[in-house]
């Protein structure tokens, strides 16, 4: 296989060449906000800048936020808009070049696709609307309007209206009308002047392909395609481009032509124009039929050599073969005349020969006509697994340096999908490719690593070995089994490969525990290269390793000494003997039937006889498939999304239509629970509002409290009386609220309920209500606003209000799930209702095991306790017999024995008549006082007869709940294996059922069979999780009666902060699928409560992100509270940029594309971090951020070799990338940004709100000053950050913690640290002083009298002693004197690095020592040694400071 040609990489503009570039030299004379002496504006500059840029550039690139601009003067937009359209209809050869209208054509498809910004398109809707059907020809509107009969008298008062305007206007109104159908004939043109061999400027190449993503992306919308699906159609657009000659130009007509296809699938999607509605399969059948039954009739009526035709059956005539043989034969003018007949065509006036070419006139025909493959087919008949073909395709999964130019084969995903089907496919689409790019670089990666070469004897040598792959030994087909009725494929092909695992234990003992559905790659390389040849990882992969095929596959298992399956069970494995290792596994039935077609029918080689080495990835990785086919399984069933959310996915109609004020099942009256803590916090919370308390005594106003709102539907009457308009708002504003008591539940402790302690803003007041009534509700939640707290209480407040509705809960990741958990188990929320699917519920910081097998277990054994209290309850009754021993015969005994006795008690010490009742009666017939002996005493106060009463009754609520649960148990009594009550708690048991986004897309199947129901989703983390990954959990049930029971949807998320993780770029930015459904719903409109108040953070750190949000500000306590009030001891400030310079004149280095270092921020940020510990910071409270992962790990290594195993300083809480941090928070934050040459990727805002958001008490941000204060984007914070000082000031005789308050000026004297070396020295010496100091403070000790030292000083010095000796042994090994260079001698930072995915390698293989510069910070500094840092004059040190785990991206 050819490979194919990658781009080279891009490499980042250095500082000095920005400043050279001709847009900043005129930025810096006019417009640069730290410019003070501007010059005026000069008109001449526009153009300048046009002609320099602009058009220069072929990298236009825009997004939604683009049209900002306009804005600003609306006005003007209009008349841009117009020139916009002349010129892109101007000749060529004019005033405009080809390539400038390309550009054109890009900003009109990028109008076209931002609808949502109203200046747009009320431009756009004068080009996309019923009048264009002008451009038409008049017997094809004749058939058009026909066919709609309602569209004629739109037509019609079209046809009135024009005729009242003036000739000017009507003119002007004429030209907008016709603009797409002139500007297809321009296409057309262009099109044709594309010669067949001879070289063409690929200026045409690019309007062409940018052309047709235009008309994609037009048929793509409903609102455009509405009208101009007819219009392209008229054109004929489709059969010119398919006739034309850059299809058949193979190398320049590449991607044209999958641009083409996919415009044909568009033009032809199942959609109804009119209506908007999907079409079955059998409407789109009956629309084939009626379009051949017409050309039938046409033929019989009018054309005698087509009678044959026209009485042939359907099924015979319309296929592509069959219509060529007919029509084929024909003359041109004949097939015009045909063509004109079905209104295709003008009528081709008599005597007068035709204007078209004979093929362009048969394939308009038999295009029209031919059958078409139904969608949903093609989708089951694709393979999920990608080969080679597609992995290296660069128009179909561009490689990771895509920069914007040009357009590629992709879907998009913007704010309107057709229909459901359409949505899912794109995303299916997409998905597929995005897993197959993180393949590709899977397959590199190891592939490069086994280092295959050719050897002497022409066969396949491995020179290396990777952890991931392993060279195949046997490969054998076992099983091709029949295909299903109907279908031309296998059902199941199965086959075995074997493999030698002569590796070491751990590894081995990954192979050997692949599991069942695991994913693996089978992979055929033929290298071309001799034994030795060095791999170059910036060269095309393909030819450098001969990759010849691959196939993916599915395991079943590994197989016994007997060659059976060994099955995934609580069995352990049997020991097989030897190293030979053979693996069962599925195939691809689609792939396999379509290889050996090509094998049979073309004659090529049996791919399933080639294959040499197979590939696993990481298990966290490797859900594609599963995903993939709950999409397409998805396809293949009638998606019931409930009707109110129908239209908002699909981005039309009413954005608020789903908002709880909108819904017609608003419920009036809510009990908020424990929601609040006062009357008084309640009237704070609805301001505006008139609360009305149903009880007048203060001292009864205290929550928990119903409030009954009122409850006004939409189509209201028309008030003409004003008076009536005032009373009616004065009404819609008033509040009932009634406290109420909740009853006595027992007199043991445990029996009260827990109660919510958090004050809530009035805003996350409105998100609980709005999440507390039916329909769609959307948390926009900034940074430390409470998130997590508003969803837990939202889920508690459900459960309470409505116990017999299920509350499903999703999340990002496990980390986010188990916070949730963690804070519902705090609430008064019954734990058997609770119930945590998937992996990582072993992370809850609790004893208790909430996933599906651990609440089997509570199950029984909380059956085993209330039985025995049953037990104990019948011995107290005196009752013989054995009541407890099961459910069922407890539920007898409650039913016969204690219900019998509960009624006598009742019937004795209810209030009899007008006698006044006797408090003492309650206590003396009271039945159950030797059951509760064990209760705190005395269970009756005797002070009133009705609270005796209330504590009676609780009592009785409290064995009546014993027996509640035990009927619910009954079932586990009943279902024998553990698998059967585990389904059985999910499906009926649980209440709350809590699960990631991943895990609900990979068992949909599963869930749906058990029957899984319920009623509410609450998703957290929502602007994090993928568009299809967050529509899959809508649909993990079946419909009931044909209609979703799901009743509430809240999202709860942050858009501002980053999106879903896109690995690829061209996936990320061209197809947009880095946007969220909770971002495109925020685009959309969709009404979202947005949380107004942080109380994370110092309220000086908030201000460095809060410019991001709308009215963000901080809650009373971050004013308030010591913490945040005190200084950060040892710091002047609370926030710093510190300005670090290139060390030994290195900035960022790159040991291996895209794997950035730098060595002197890494230095400064430990040497920071092992000052703060010396002060007496814990280290567990301060975390080390980075924006790539290459300074992660080499953070990592240097904290390894300076402090790690040292006990007086420790490790930090955690040394991580910004975008894995995003969720979390620490109290300091030290973060490095890397980057010297270009900003990078944190030029995106979003993840500088990320980074900046946090730190609670202290943020230290180390990077190029010079390089980042001029990005534009980051203005807002960075204006914040270079307003202090750019070195760091430290107060090293402050201790932790310290009484002086932030913003104060110190006692204690403050010193500038100007560089890294000046900390790095400092740091060593404060370490070598403390340990000085102590250890003549011990010496001090001993000498001392023992009667002067006290015995618990005694025992503390000790531990203490032993402490700093334990310190002073580490100091020893790891802190060399300054002239000791014996930790040349060291083991290499690369092999201690757990975190690689791959170790096997030295680092001259994996290029981790490629930077020369990357040696220890301290290496040619006699002075300058940190903390626990080797030896400073280290001349002679391995250079392998940069981690090892550079393979790592």
């Amino acid at each position: 296989m050819a490979a194919p040609a990658q781009p080279k990489k891009i490499v980042a503009p250095t500082v000095s060449q920005i400043n050279a570039e001709f847009v900043t030299q005129l930025a810096c004379k006019y417009w640069a906000p730290h410019i003070k002496k501007k010059s005026p504006f000069d008109i001449k500059v526009i153009e300048e800048i046009y002609e320099k840029e602009i058009v220069k550039s072929s990298q236009f690139k825009m997004n939604f936020y683009s049209f900002q601009i306009f804005k600003k003067k609306p006005d003007h937009f209009p008349f841009f808009f117009k020139h916009i359209l002349k010129a892109a209809l101007a000749e060529t050869d004019g005033e405009f070049s080809l390539h400038e209208q390309t550009v054109l054509l890009l900003f009109l498809d990028h109008c076209f696709n931002s609808l949502e910004v109203d200046l747009i398109r009320s431009q756009v809707q004068q080009l996309i609307s019923l009048p264009m059907w002008m451009g038409l020809q008049a017997a094809r509107l004749e058939l058009e309007l026909k066919k709609t009969p309602k569209l004629r008298k739109f037509w019609n008062l079209i046809k009135k209206n024009d005729e009242k305007m003036d000739p000017e206007a009507r003119e002007q109104a004429y030209q907008e009308r016709r603009f797409l159908s002139q500007l297809i004939q321009k296409f057309i043109s262009v099109l044709k002047s594309v010669p067949l061999s001879e070289p063409v400027t690929m200026d045409k190449v690019h309007y062409c392909e940018r052309f047709i993503e235009l008309m994609i992306d037009l048929e793509a919308l409903l609102p455009t395609r509405r009208w101009f699906n007819t219009i392209l159609d008229d054109s004929h657009l489709l059969v010119h481009c398919y006739l034309s000659n850059l299809v058949r130009r193979e190398e320049d007509g590449h991607l044209f032509s999958q641009l083409l296809d996919m415009l044909k699938f568009y033009t032809g999607f199942e959609i109804n124009d009119q209506t908007g509605n999907a079409l079955t399969e059998n409407e789109m059948t009956t629309i084939h039929y009626d379009r051949i039954t017409s050309l039938q009739r046409a033929a019989f009526a009018h054309f005698t050599e087509l009678y044959d035709f026209a009485l042939s059956n359907v099924a015979e005539v319309d296929t592509r073969e069959s219509l060529v043989k007919f029509f084929g034969p024909l003359s041109s003018n004949t097939l015009h005349q045909v063509a004109s007949y079905l209104c295709l065509l003008p009528t081709l006036p008599k005597n007068e020969d035709t204007t078209f070419d004979k093929e362009f006139l048969l394939e308009l025909l038999v295009s029209r006509h031919e059958r078409r493959i139904s969608q949903i087919q093609q989708l089951n008949q694709m393979p999920l697994y990608p080969t080679e073909k597609i992995i290296w395709d660069e128009n179909i999964v561009p490689t990771e340096y895509y920069s914007g130019e040009g357009c590629l084969a992709l879907p998009k995903l913007n704010l309107q999908f057709l229909t459901l089907h359409d949505y899912l496919l794109r995303n299916f689409n997409l998905f597929r490719l995005e897993s197959t790019y993180e393949i590709r670089q899977d397959i590199e990666d190891s592939v490069s690593r086994m280092k295959p070469w050719l050897s002497e004897y022409g066969g396949v040598v491995f020179g290396g070995w990777a952890r991931m792959a392993q060279p195949i030994v046997a490969f054998t087909v076992v099983e091709v089994a029949k295909p299903n009725i109907g279908e031309n494929w296998p059902t199941r092909v199965r086959a075995d490969v074997t493999i030698n695992l002569n590796v070491r234990d751990h590894i081995k003992d990954e192979w050997e525990g692949l599991r069942k559905h695991d994913v693996c790659f089978l992979i055929t390389v033929r290298p071309t290269k001799p034994y030795g040849t060095k791999f170059d990882r910036r060269r095309p992969f393909i030819e450098q390793v001969g990759l010849v095929y691959v196939r993916g596959c599915e395991i079943q298992g590994m197989l016994d000494d007997k060659g059976r399956v060994i099955e995934d069970g609580p069995e352990p494995r049997p020991n097989l003997r030897g190293e030979s290792r053979t693996f069962r596994v599925f195939l691809d039935p689609n792939q396999y039937q379509q290889d050996m077609t090509n094998t049979i029918q073309n004659g090529a080689e049996d791919v399933y006889e080639t294959f040499n080495i197979i590939m696993r990835r990481k298990p966290k990785e490797n859900n594609f498939k599963a995903v993939l086919e709950t999409i397409r399984n998805l396809m293949n069933t009638d998606c019931v999304v409930p009707d109110w959310l129908h239209d908002i996915i699909l981005g039309y109609g009413d954005p608020s239509s789903a908002h709880y004020s909108k819904m017609p099942n608003q419920i009036a009256t809510l009990d908020f629970n424990d929601t609040f803590l006062s009357i008084e916090h309640l009237k704070a919370s609805f301001p505006g509002h008139n609360v009305k308390v149903t009880v007048e005594d203060p001292a009864l106003q205290i929550p928990p409290f119903r409030i009954t709102f009122p409850v006004r539907s939409g189509k209201g009457k028309k008030r003409k009386d004003a008076d009536v308009e005032d009373e009616d708002t004065e009404e819609a504003k008033t509040l009932i609220v009634e406290p109420h008591v909740i009853p006595n539940r027992g007199p043991y402790p445990y029996n009260q309920p827990k109660r919510n302690t958090i004050q809530f803003t009035h805003t996350q007041i409105e998100a609980i209500r709005a999440g507390m009534q039916p329909g769609l509700t959307m948390v926009v939640g900034p940074p430390g606003t409470g998130k997590t707290d508003v969803a837990v209480q939202i889920i508690s407040n459900i459960y309470h209000n409505f116990p017999e509705q299920r509350t499903l809960i999703v999340t990002h990741s496990n980390q986010a799930l188990n916070q949730l958990f963690e804070k519902i188990m705090a609430l008064d929320i019954d734990e058997r209702h609770l119930l945590r699917l998937g992996h990582g519920e072993e992370e809850l910081e609790t004893e208790k095991d909430f996933s599906r097998y651990g609440r089997v277990n509570y199950v029984l054994a909380r059956r085993i306790e209330l039985l025995e209290e049953v037990k104990r309850l019948q011995k107290s009754l005196g009752v013989p017999g054995d009541a407890s021993y099961t459910c069922e015969t407890a539920g007898y005994f409650f039913l016969y024995q204690v219900m019998s006795r509960w009624e006598e008690y009742i019937s004795k010490v209810k209030n009899k008549g007008s006698a006044l009742p006797d408090v003492t009666e309650v206590s003396t017939f009271f039945p159950f006082h030797e059951y509760f002996a064990n209760a705190p005493q005395p269970i009756f106060k005797g002070r009133s007869y009705e609270e005796d009463m209330e504590i009676a009754e609780g009592c009785f609520r409290h064995i009546k709940k014993i027996f509640t649960q035990l009927e619910e148990f009954r079932a586990s009594e009943l279902l024998r294996s553990g698998l059967d009550r585990s389904k059985y708690l999910l499906v009926k048991e649980a209440k709350i059922i809590a699960m990631t986004c991943t895990h609900a897309a990979l068992k949909r199947h599963d869930l749906v069979k058990l029957g899984f129901k319920y009623d509410n989703i609450l998703m957290e983390e929502a602007a994090q999780i993928l568009e299809i990954e967050t529509f899959i959990p809508l649909l993990l049930q079946n419909p009931q009666d044909g209609f979703s029971r799901l009743k509430r949807w809240i999202m709860i998320g942050d858009h501002h902060q980053l999106p879903p993780v896109i690995k690829n770029m061209a996936f990320q930015k061209y197809s947009n699928m880095e946007q969220s459904l909770f971002t495109r719903f925020v685009r959309v409109g969709v009404p979202t409560v947005d949380l107004d108040a942080q109380g994370r953070a110092r309220a000086s750190l908030c201000n460095l992100y809060n410019w991001r949000y709308k009215n963000l500000g901080n809650l009373p306590h971050v004013q308030l509270l010591p913490e945040f009030s005190t200084a950060n001891a040892g710091l002047l400030y609370d926030f710093q940029l510190i300005n670090v310079e290139d060390f030994q004149g290195v900035g960022e280095s790159e040991p291996n594309p895209y794997f950035y270092q730098n060595l002197g921020e890494a230095e400064y940020v430990v040497a920071l971090f092992m000052y703060m510990c010396l002060l007496g910071y814990p280290a567990d409270r301060i975390s080390i951020l980075t924006t790539y992962n290459g300074q992660k790990h080499l953070i990592r290594d240097i904290i390894n070799r300076r402090c790690g195993n040292n006990p007086l300083i420790g490790r930090p809480n955690k040394v991580t990338t910004v975008d894995r941090f995003q969720g979390q928070q620490n109290d300091y934050i030290l973060l490095s940004l890397v980057r010297t040459r270009a900003v990078g990727h944190l030029r995106d805002v979003r993840r500088l709100v990320v980074a900046m958001s946090r730190a609670r008490l202290g943020l230290y941000i180390f990077a190029r000053v010079s390089l980042f204060q001029n990005c534009f984007e980051l203005t807002p914070a960075f204006s914040q950050l270079t307003a202090r000082p750019l070195h760091l000031h430290i107060i090293p005789t402050e201790p932790f913690p310290t009484t002086r308050k932030n913003g104060e000026r110190p006692s204690h004297e403050v010193q500038i640290i100007k560089n890294m070396p000046q900390m790095a020295n400092f740091v060593y010496n404060m370490y070598m002083h403390l340990i000085q100091t102590t250890h003549h403070y011990h010496q001090t000790l001993l000498q001392l009298p023992p009667a002067m030292v006290e015995e618990g000083e005694e025992v503390q010095n000790q531990e203490t002693e032993f402490e700093t000796e334990e310190a002073m042994t580490v100091q020893a090994d790891i802190i060399p004197s300054p002239t000791d260079t014996s930790c040349s001698q060291e083991t290499p930072a690369f092999q201690t690095d757990t975190t690689s995915n791959q170790t096997e390698t030295t680092p001259s293989e994996t290029g981790a020592s490629s930077n020369p510069k990357a040696v220890s910070a301290l290496s040619e500094t006699p002075t300058t040694v940190a903390g626990a840092v080797p030896a400073p004059a280290e001349a002679n040190m391995p250079q392998d400071a940069t981690s090892a785990s550079a393979e790592t991206k």
